[in-house]
């Protein structure tokens, strides 16, 4: 193993010639948390002015129904949409409103879910390290979550973005960096992947034969001393990748 650290730059494995890039984008090329509980307070708020009878229920609980759905219906782990519709679905049935509301209820709260949870931009410095990335590659994204890629601006700078659901399932399983190299035409040797998870983009892309750059901004310890498959390359922040690459 060769060990190479330079302004938060750390080579575990040389690099191999690649083809193309792929993207994580939670937590990666944004900070996914402020959207998504901005997007999941709005969603209660309006299912409880709605419906009143579920305000008897804490977010706790709405989480308890989300995994007991899991537990029913396997699948619903791999495509974040479909369970949060099927534990509002649920949930409304449960507090005795008719099939016809709850359907309609679980709706409405995935429009309003969706609006927000996608509601911001990509910030303009990363748009810049993707644009000046996207020159010499095709760049995609590879995302276990529902943001509208379109919405935040990285349909100006990929060539598609995978989502899981329909029985393609989450990273760290290989099915989305399968696909993504079919698509692309290339070998999974051929893709680079650059994430921000050490389970589900470095183990996830190693897995499937990609290469990886694990994007740890903190530097975190905490992940490193549990990694059991460590990445190709390691940065502290997503402008070293010109530095890099």
């Amino acid at each position: 193993m060769t060990y190479q650290e330079s302004a938060s730059i750390t080579q575990y494995q040389r690099l191999q010639p690649f083809k193309a890039i792929s993207f994580d984008l939670d937590d990666t090329l944004y900070n996914n948390r402020p959207y998504v509980v901005h997007a999941s307070e709005q969603l209660f708020d309006l299912i409880n002015r709605h419906y009143p009878a579920t305000t008897a229920w804490s977010n706790e609980q709405w989480q308890q129904l989300k995994r007991a759905l899991f537990i029913q219906r396997p699948e619903l782990a791999h495509d974040t949409s479909a369970a949060r519709y099927a534990m509002l679905h649920q949930g409304l049935l449960h507090f005795g409103y008719s099939e016809l509301q709850a359907s309609q209820g679980a709706q409405m709260g995935m429009d309003c879910f969706h609006h927000h949870r996608s509601d911001f931009t990509v910030a303009s410095e990363v748009m810049a390290v993707l644009q000046q990335l996207g020159q010499k590659y095709p760049l995609i994204g590879i995302t276990n979550g529902n943001v509208d890629s379109t919405r935040i601006g990285l349909s100006e700078v990929m060539q598609f973005v995978l989502h899981p659901g329909n029985g393609v399932k989450m990273k760290p399983y290989g099915d989305m960096f399968t696909l993504a190299c079919k698509q692309l035409d290339i070998m999974p040797s051929e893709l680079l992947h650059i994430g921000d998870h050490p389970s589900s983009d470095v183990a996830g892309a190693k897995m499937a034969g990609c290469q990886s750059v694990w994007l740890n901004p903190c530097m975190q310890q905490r992940y490193k001393q549990a990694q059991t498959v460590l990445p190709h390359v390691e940065i502290g922040q997503i402008n070293l990748l010109l530095r890099l690459l």
